[in-house]
């Protein structure tokens, strides 16, 4: 279901790939040149949660339960969060959809408010690579802005250039064996997602190797024709 160019219709993004294809990079900087509200599904569940919401108080059970938030959930936290002011310029959806059955979902969510998926951002990787990139990687502590020991190191080593902190993490499970369990997973569960859109004319694809510059403008340029 590709929206197209609609005027006055808040278009709707949708960024896939592998964790470390730098996607939350990505939407951020979509965000700050767009306008586009960056919505992952994390921190919509957060948000939900701590504003007591009625979706929010139903994911919270569950998640104190230790299970799984359900799809109708998340749609209903997501439904509720489109509504809001800030969404009118468009949003940019990051982990959300995972499967056709959720991107189904959601095209039948976009259709009673009028939307579509304007365009599923497929951001292409080489495993390989991806293993060197993401074990490279490390964040601050203090404020969350991410860096990588080649691409992107701090102006000082060990102190963020956005805080000041010198409080560095790295994630235990950024290793070469567990990013390639992930990288495998992603492409077997991703495959069917990737056809659903390409069926629809919404699928863009998009290398995702070169430097942040180079993607950050491959991605204006489909962003712009969705917002002009």
């Amino acid at each position: 279901m590709d929206g197209g160019n609609q005027p006055n219709i808040a278009p709707v993004l949708i960024l896939l790939g592998p964790p470390g294809a730098g996607k939350g990079t990505q939407a951020r900087m979509l965000e700050e040149k767009f306008g586009l509200v960056q919505l992952s599904t994390g921190d919509l569940l957060r948000a939900a949660v701590a504003a007591g919401t009625e979706a929010g108080l139903q994911a919270k059970e569950v998640m104190e339960a230790g299970g799984l938030v359900s799809d109708e959930i998340v749609l209903a936290i997501l439904s509720d969060r489109l509504e809001e002011p800030d969404c009118a310029n468009g949003v940019v959806l990051d982990g959300f959809p995972r499967t056709t059955g959720q991107a189904e979902a959601l095209d039948k969510l976009l259709f009673t408010k009028g939307q579509a998926v304007n365009a599923a951002i497929s951001l292409e990787v080489d495993d390989v690579k991806m293993v060197f990139r993401v074990t490279g990687r490390f964040t601050c502590g203090a404020c969350g802005e991410g860096y990588h020991e080649t691409f992107k190191p701090p102006k000082v080593e060990g102190i963020c250039d956005v805080c000041g902190a010198q409080d560095m993490k790295r994630r235990a499970d950024d290793n070469a064996k567990t990013v390639m369990s992930r990288l495998d997973a992603y492409h077997a569960q991703t495959a069917p997602l990737l056809a659903y859109y390409a069926e629809r004319g919404a699928l863009k694809k998009v290398d995702a190797m070169g430097d942040i510059g180079a993607i950050a403008g491959a991605l204006s340029k489909i962003a712009e024709r969705l917002t002009a």
